[in-house]
Protein backbone atom coordinates (compact mmCIF):
# COMPACT_ATOMS: atom_id res chain seq x y z
CA UNK A 1 0.00 0.00 0.00
CA UNK A 2 3.00 2.64 0.45
CA UNK A 3 4.87 1.76 -2.53
CA UNK A 4 5.47 5.11 -3.06
CA UNK A 5 6.35 6.85 0.16
CA UNK A 6 9.90 5.77 0.23
CA UNK A 7 9.79 8.25 -2.76
CA UNK A 8 7.88 11.31 -1.44
CA UNK A 9 10.48 10.76 1.48
CA UNK A 10 13.48 11.60 -0.11
CA UNK A 11 12.12 15.06 -1.98
CA UNK A 12 13.85 18.08 -1.49
CA UNK A 13 11.02 19.99 -0.03
CA UNK A 14 10.41 23.41 0.71
CA UNK A 15 6.66 24.56 1.77
CA UNK A 16 6.76 28.18 0.33
CA UNK A 17 6.90 26.35 -2.89
CA UNK A 18 3.82 24.81 -4.43
CA UNK A 19 4.38 21.34 -6.19
CA UNK A 20 2.34 18.61 -8.22
CA UNK A 21 1.90 15.55 -6.39
CA UNK A 22 4.57 13.14 -6.96
CA UNK A 23 2.39 9.91 -6.11
CA UNK A 24 -0.93 9.89 -3.77
CA UNK A 25 -0.22 8.54 -0.26
CA UNK A 26 -1.55 4.98 0.07
CA UNK A 27 -2.03 5.24 3.50
CA UNK A 28 -4.38 5.81 6.27
CA UNK A 29 -4.45 9.16 8.74
CA UNK A 30 -1.28 11.20 9.16
CA UNK A 31 -0.67 12.45 12.65
CA UNK A 32 -0.44 15.53 11.48
CA UNK A 33 -3.90 15.37 9.16
CA UNK A 34 -5.24 14.20 12.91
CA UNK A 35 -3.68 16.75 14.70
CA UNK A 36 -4.82 19.44 11.86
CA UNK A 37 -8.14 18.43 12.53
CA UNK A 38 -8.87 18.29 16.14
CA UNK A 39 -6.78 21.63 15.93
CA UNK A 40 -9.98 23.42 15.45
CA UNK A 41 -14.27 23.12 15.94
CA UNK A 42 -14.90 25.03 12.63
CA UNK A 43 -17.14 23.05 10.62
CA UNK A 44 -19.34 24.04 7.14
CA UNK A 45 -22.82 25.04 7.46
CA UNK A 46 -23.72 24.31 4.22
CA UNK A 47 -25.66 21.64 3.15
CA UNK A 48 -25.30 21.83 -0.43
CA UNK A 49 -23.99 18.86 -2.34
CA UNK A 50 -20.70 20.11 -4.56
CA UNK A 51 -21.97 18.56 -7.89
CA UNK A 52 -25.00 19.95 -7.80
CA UNK A 53 -23.95 23.60 -6.89
CA UNK A 54 -21.21 22.75 -9.64
CA UNK A 55 -24.30 21.46 -12.09
CA UNK A 56 -26.34 24.33 -11.03
CA UNK A 57 -23.37 26.98 -11.57
CA UNK A 58 -23.53 25.78 -15.66
CA UNK A 59 -20.31 23.59 -15.20
CA UNK A 60 -19.95 19.71 -15.82
CA UNK A 61 -18.83 18.10 -12.70
CA UNK A 62 -17.23 18.76 -9.13
CA UNK A 63 -15.20 15.87 -8.04
CA UNK A 64 -12.42 13.88 -6.29
CA UNK A 65 -9.32 11.94 -6.96
CA UNK A 66 -9.11 8.50 -4.80
CA UNK A 67 -6.98 5.30 -4.77
CA UNK A 68 -7.54 1.75 -4.62
CA UNK A 69 -6.38 1.70 -0.70
CA UNK A 70 -8.87 3.93 0.34
CA UNK A 71 -12.13 1.84 -0.71
CA UNK A 72 -11.53 -0.10 1.98
CA UNK A 73 -12.98 2.61 4.33
CA UNK A 74 -16.31 1.89 4.09
CA UNK A 75 -17.70 5.62 5.42
CA UNK A 76 -14.95 7.35 3.25
CA UNK A 77 -16.38 5.83 0.13
CA UNK A 78 -20.12 6.61 0.70
CA UNK A 79 -19.29 9.91 0.77
CA UNK A 80 -17.43 9.52 -2.55
CA UNK A 81 -19.93 7.25 -4.09
CA UNK A 82 -23.00 10.40 -3.72
CA UNK A 83 -23.45 11.39 -7.08
CA UNK A 84 -24.71 14.66 -6.31
CA UNK A 85 -21.70 15.11 -4.17
CA UNK A 86 -19.05 14.05 -6.69
CA UNK A 87 -19.98 13.60 -10.44
CA UNK A 88 -16.75 12.76 -11.08
CA UNK A 89 -13.56 10.52 -10.29
CA UNK A 90 -9.59 10.79 -10.68
CA UNK A 91 -8.19 7.40 -9.83
CA UNK A 92 -4.91 9.10 -8.43
CA UNK A 93 -2.11 6.20 -9.35
CA UNK A 94 -3.62 3.13 -10.41
CA UNK A 95 -3.70 4.12 -14.80
CA UNK A 96 -0.02 5.37 -14.44
CA UNK A 97 2.49 3.82 -15.77
CA UNK A 98 4.02 1.55 -13.27
CA UNK A 99 0.78 0.50 -12.29
CA UNK A 100 -0.45 -0.60 -15.68
CA UNK A 101 2.74 -1.70 -17.68
CA UNK A 102 5.01 -2.65 -15.11
CA UNK A 103 7.02 -5.02 -17.84
CA UNK A 104 7.48 -3.98 -21.41
CA UNK A 105 4.13 -5.27 -23.19
CA UNK A 106 2.70 -6.67 -20.35
CA UNK A 107 -0.37 -4.79 -19.21
CA UNK A 108 -2.15 -5.08 -15.80
CA UNK A 109 -5.60 -3.07 -15.61
CA UNK A 110 -7.03 -4.65 -12.51
CA UNK A 111 -6.52 -1.88 -10.29
CA UNK A 112 -7.55 0.66 -12.47
CA UNK A 113 -10.54 -1.26 -13.67
CA UNK A 114 -12.28 -1.36 -9.64
CA UNK A 115 -12.00 2.72 -10.44
CA UNK A 116 -13.81 2.92 -13.64
CA UNK A 117 -16.32 0.46 -12.32
CA UNK A 118 -16.96 2.48 -9.05
CA UNK A 119 -17.38 5.59 -11.43
CA UNK A 120 -19.43 3.62 -13.58
CA UNK A 121 -21.79 1.97 -10.94
CA UNK A 122 -22.33 5.71 -9.01
CA UNK A 123 -22.82 7.59 -12.75
CA UNK A 124 -19.89 9.47 -12.32
CA UNK A 125 -17.72 10.74 -15.06
CA UNK A 126 -14.01 8.99 -15.20
CA UNK A 127 -10.73 11.31 -15.79
CA UNK A 128 -7.87 9.12 -16.55
CA UNK A 129 -4.43 10.03 -15.13
CA UNK A 130 -2.29 9.47 -16.74
CA UNK A 131 0.19 8.36 -19.69
CA UNK A 132 3.20 10.08 -20.17
CA UNK A 133 4.90 11.50 -17.10
CA UNK A 134 8.64 11.82 -15.92
CA UNK A 135 7.63 10.20 -12.79
CA UNK A 136 6.79 6.77 -11.24
CA UNK A 137 8.03 5.16 -14.52
CA UNK A 138 9.17 1.33 -14.19
CA UNK A 139 12.53 1.26 -14.62
CA UNK A 140 12.54 -0.64 -17.73
CA UNK A 141 11.22 2.56 -19.39
CA UNK A 142 13.72 5.01 -17.44
CA UNK A 143 16.84 3.28 -17.64
CA UNK A 144 15.80 1.29 -20.57
CA UNK A 145 18.49 3.46 -22.63
CA UNK A 146 16.17 3.39 -25.83
CA UNK A 147 17.18 5.56 -28.70
CA UNK A 148 14.64 7.85 -30.21
CA UNK A 149 12.97 5.25 -32.51
CA UNK A 150 12.22 2.71 -30.24
CA UNK A 151 11.09 5.24 -27.45
CA UNK A 152 8.57 6.69 -29.93
CA UNK A 153 7.19 3.14 -30.67
CA UNK A 154 6.84 2.35 -27.00
CA UNK A 155 5.26 5.73 -25.90
CA UNK A 156 2.83 4.93 -28.55
CA UNK A 157 2.10 1.99 -27.71
CA UNK A 158 1.53 2.05 -24.31
CA UNK A 159 -1.03 5.61 -24.63
CA UNK A 160 -2.83 3.59 -26.96
CA UNK A 161 -3.27 0.47 -25.12
CA UNK A 162 -4.02 2.06 -22.02
CA UNK A 163 -6.22 4.90 -23.86
CA UNK A 164 -7.48 1.92 -25.93
CA UNK A 165 -8.69 -0.18 -22.86
CA UNK A 166 -10.93 2.57 -21.54
CA UNK A 167 -12.59 3.73 -24.71
CA UNK A 168 -15.54 4.87 -24.01
CA UNK A 169 -15.34 4.96 -20.35
CA UNK A 170 -13.64 8.29 -19.61
CA UNK A 171 -14.40 12.37 -19.75
CA UNK A 172 -11.08 13.20 -20.61
CA UNK A 173 -7.12 11.40 -20.27
CA UNK A 174 -4.02 13.45 -18.92
CA UNK A 175 -2.11 12.23 -21.48
CA UNK A 176 0.97 14.70 -20.64
CA UNK A 177 1.45 15.28 -17.44
CA UNK A 178 3.84 17.76 -15.56
CA UNK A 179 6.17 18.68 -18.87
CA UNK A 180 8.04 21.87 -17.90
CA UNK A 181 9.96 22.90 -15.24
CA UNK A 182 8.79 26.65 -13.82
CA UNK A 183 11.36 28.82 -15.32
CA UNK A 184 8.88 27.23 -18.53
CA UNK A 185 11.74 25.36 -20.28
CA UNK A 186 11.36 21.41 -20.74
CA UNK A 187 11.54 19.07 -17.83
CA UNK A 188 14.59 16.86 -18.42
CA UNK A 189 13.46 13.39 -18.55
CA UNK A 190 13.66 10.12 -20.70
CA UNK A 191 10.93 11.29 -23.20
CA UNK A 192 12.49 15.07 -23.99
CA UNK A 193 16.16 14.04 -23.86
CA UNK A 194 15.58 11.33 -25.97
CA UNK A 195 12.95 12.44 -28.47
CA UNK A 196 12.87 16.01 -28.11
CA UNK A 197 9.27 17.40 -28.05
CA UNK A 198 7.94 15.13 -30.57
CA UNK A 199 7.11 13.06 -27.56
CA UNK A 200 3.81 14.84 -26.98
CA UNK A 201 2.07 14.63 -30.21
CA UNK A 202 3.19 11.08 -30.31
CA UNK A 203 1.26 10.24 -27.05
CA UNK A 204 -1.48 12.81 -28.14
CA UNK A 205 -1.96 11.23 -31.93
CA UNK A 206 -2.03 7.24 -30.16
CA UNK A 207 -4.35 8.49 -27.19
CA UNK A 208 -6.73 9.82 -30.38
CA UNK A 209 -6.54 6.76 -32.63
CA UNK A 210 -7.21 4.94 -29.49
CA UNK A 211 -10.10 6.87 -28.05
CA UNK A 212 -11.38 9.00 -30.60
CA UNK A 213 -14.48 10.77 -28.33
CA UNK A 214 -11.89 11.19 -25.06
CA UNK A 215 -10.62 14.70 -24.53
CA UNK A 216 -7.22 15.16 -24.41
CA UNK A 217 -5.48 17.20 -22.12
CA UNK A 218 -2.14 18.13 -20.71
CA UNK A 219 -2.02 19.02 -17.05
CA UNK A 220 0.63 20.69 -14.70
CA UNK A 221 1.32 22.90 -12.09
CA UNK A 222 2.03 25.97 -11.16
CA UNK A 223 0.37 27.07 -14.05
CA UNK A 224 -2.57 28.75 -11.79
CA UNK A 225 -1.40 32.42 -12.72
CA UNK A 226 0.42 34.04 -15.76
CA UNK A 227 4.01 33.54 -15.88
CA UNK A 228 7.18 32.17 -17.48
CA UNK A 229 5.43 28.25 -16.88
CA UNK A 230 2.03 29.24 -18.14
CA UNK A 231 3.54 30.90 -21.18
CA UNK A 232 5.48 27.70 -22.03
CA UNK A 233 2.06 25.90 -21.99
CA UNK A 234 0.04 28.32 -24.09
CA UNK A 235 3.34 28.55 -26.23
CA UNK A 236 3.08 24.71 -26.72
CA UNK A 237 -1.14 24.54 -27.27
CA UNK A 238 -0.36 26.79 -30.21
CA UNK A 239 2.38 24.69 -31.80
CA UNK A 240 0.56 21.63 -31.25
CA UNK A 241 -2.90 23.47 -33.13
CA UNK A 242 -0.89 25.17 -35.59
CA UNK A 243 0.50 21.15 -36.59
CA UNK A 244 -3.06 19.74 -36.27
CA UNK A 245 -1.71 17.23 -33.34
CA UNK A 246 -4.97 16.98 -31.07
CA UNK A 247 -5.79 18.49 -27.73
CA UNK A 248 -8.57 19.59 -26.09
CA UNK A 249 -7.53 20.93 -22.24
CA UNK A 250 -5.35 22.08 -20.32
CA UNK A 251 -5.24 20.73 -16.93
CA UNK A 252 -4.87 23.41 -14.23
CA UNK A 253 -3.98 21.52 -11.05
CA UNK A 254 -4.07 24.06 -8.56
CA UNK A 255 -1.89 23.05 -5.62
CA UNK A 256 -1.97 26.10 -3.64
CA UNK A 257 -1.12 27.75 -0.28
CA UNK A 258 -3.46 29.45 2.20
CA UNK A 259 -3.44 33.07 1.40
CA UNK A 260 -1.31 32.91 -1.63
CA UNK A 261 -3.67 32.30 -4.56
CA UNK A 262 -2.33 34.13 -7.54
CA UNK A 263 -4.13 37.18 -8.47
CA UNK A 264 -3.87 36.54 -11.97
CA UNK A 265 -6.28 33.55 -12.02
CA UNK A 266 -9.01 34.79 -14.35
CA UNK A 267 -6.66 36.48 -16.98
CA UNK A 268 -4.42 33.51 -16.82
CA UNK A 269 -7.64 30.80 -17.68
CA UNK A 270 -8.98 33.17 -19.75
CA UNK A 271 -5.52 33.15 -22.28
CA UNK A 272 -6.09 29.36 -22.05
CA UNK A 273 -9.55 29.33 -23.07
CA UNK A 274 -8.52 32.08 -25.90
CA UNK A 275 -6.52 29.10 -27.91
CA UNK A 276 -10.01 27.06 -27.74
CA UNK A 277 -9.13 24.71 -25.64
CA UNK A 278 -11.23 24.01 -22.07
CA UNK A 279 -9.56 24.00 -19.13
CA UNK A 280 -10.34 22.12 -16.08
CA UNK A 281 -9.17 22.50 -12.39
CA UNK A 282 -7.86 18.89 -11.81
CA UNK A 283 -6.07 18.41 -8.53
CA UNK A 284 -7.57 21.19 -6.25
CA UNK A 285 -5.99 21.43 -2.49
CA UNK A 286 -5.18 24.42 -0.24
CA UNK A 287 -2.68 23.47 2.33
CA UNK A 288 -1.77 25.44 5.57
CA UNK A 289 0.94 25.50 8.04
CA UNK A 290 0.11 23.18 10.91
CA UNK A 291 -2.22 23.30 13.27
CA UNK A 292 -4.86 24.95 11.49
CA UNK A 293 -6.41 27.47 13.02
CA UNK A 294 -9.48 29.64 12.89
CA UNK A 295 -7.86 32.31 11.12
CA UNK A 296 -6.13 29.88 8.83
CA UNK A 297 -9.44 28.06 7.85
CA UNK A 298 -11.31 31.21 7.51
CA UNK A 299 -9.18 32.31 4.72
CA UNK A 300 -8.50 28.77 3.17
CA UNK A 301 -12.73 29.45 2.59
CA UNK A 302 -11.76 32.91 1.02
CA UNK A 303 -9.08 31.07 -1.00
CA UNK A 304 -11.26 27.88 -2.21
CA UNK A 305 -14.01 30.34 -3.09
CA UNK A 306 -11.75 32.59 -5.14
CA UNK A 307 -10.75 29.26 -7.32
CA UNK A 308 -14.17 27.88 -7.20
CA UNK A 309 -15.52 31.54 -8.60
CA UNK A 310 -13.11 32.09 -11.21
CA UNK A 311 -13.67 28.82 -12.61
CA UNK A 312 -17.43 29.68 -12.62
CA UNK A 313 -16.71 33.06 -14.38
CA UNK A 314 -14.80 31.21 -17.09
CA UNK A 315 -16.92 29.94 -19.21
CA UNK A 316 -14.24 27.62 -20.65
CA UNK A 317 -13.70 26.27 -17.43
CA UNK A 318 -15.55 23.02 -17.53
CA UNK A 319 -15.09 21.80 -14.10
CA UNK A 320 -13.00 20.88 -10.49
CA UNK A 321 -11.75 18.09 -8.80
CA UNK A 322 -10.30 17.80 -5.48
CA UNK A 323 -7.49 16.01 -4.91
CA UNK A 324 -9.10 14.04 -2.56
CA UNK A 325 -11.72 15.39 -0.41
CA UNK A 326 -10.82 14.59 3.29
CA UNK A 327 -7.44 15.30 5.40
CA UNK A 328 -7.60 11.36 5.85
CA UNK A 329 -5.78 10.95 2.52
CA UNK A 330 -3.63 13.76 1.49
CA UNK A 331 -0.85 13.56 -0.49
CA UNK A 332 0.16 17.20 1.53
CA UNK A 333 1.34 15.93 5.40
CA UNK A 334 4.02 13.62 3.87
CA UNK A 335 5.14 15.58 1.12
CA UNK A 336 5.23 18.99 3.02
CA UNK A 337 6.49 18.05 6.50
CA UNK A 338 4.72 20.44 8.77
CA UNK A 339 1.95 21.18 6.26
CA UNK A 340 -1.57 19.53 5.42
CA UNK A 341 -5.47 20.31 6.29
CA UNK A 342 -5.80 20.94 2.71
CA UNK A 343 -9.01 19.68 1.82
CA UNK A 344 -12.35 20.26 2.38
CA UNK A 345 -13.19 17.70 4.65
CA UNK A 346 -11.57 16.93 7.54
CA UNK A 347 -9.85 13.71 8.89
CA UNK A 348 -12.82 12.57 10.48
CA UNK A 349 -14.89 12.87 7.35
CA UNK A 350 -16.32 16.01 8.55
CA UNK A 351 -17.10 18.89 6.43
CA UNK A 352 -14.78 22.20 6.90
CA UNK A 353 -15.11 26.46 6.27
CA UNK A 354 -13.54 25.29 2.95
CA UNK A 355 -17.01 23.12 2.23
CA UNK A 356 -18.97 26.65 2.23
CA UNK A 357 -16.35 28.32 -0.13
CA UNK A 358 -16.60 25.79 -3.15
CA UNK A 359 -20.51 26.51 -2.38
CA UNK A 360 -20.39 29.99 -2.47
CA UNK A 361 -17.80 30.27 -5.37
CA UNK A 362 -20.05 28.04 -7.28
CA UNK A 363 -23.42 30.27 -6.41
CA UNK A 364 -20.88 33.76 -6.95
CA UNK A 365 -22.42 34.65 -10.47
Amino acid sequence: MCSHLAFLTTLVLVASVQAGPRAYPRQACTAAATTAASASAATATSTTPLHSAARAAGKLYFGSATDNPELTDQPYVAILSQSSMFGQITPGNSMKWDATEPERGVFTFAAGDVIADLAASNGQLLRGHNCVWYNQLPSWVSSGGFDNATLTEIVATHCGTVVGHYAGQTYSWDIINEPFNDDGTWRSDVFYNTMGESFVPVALNAARAADPKTKLYINDYNIEGTGAKSTAMVNLVKSLKAQGVPIDGIGIQCHLIVGEVPSTLKENFEQFTALGVEIAITELDIRMTLPSTTALLAQQQADYETVISTCTEVEGCIGVTVWDYTDKYSWIPSTFPGQGAACPWDANLVTKPAYDGIVQGFESC
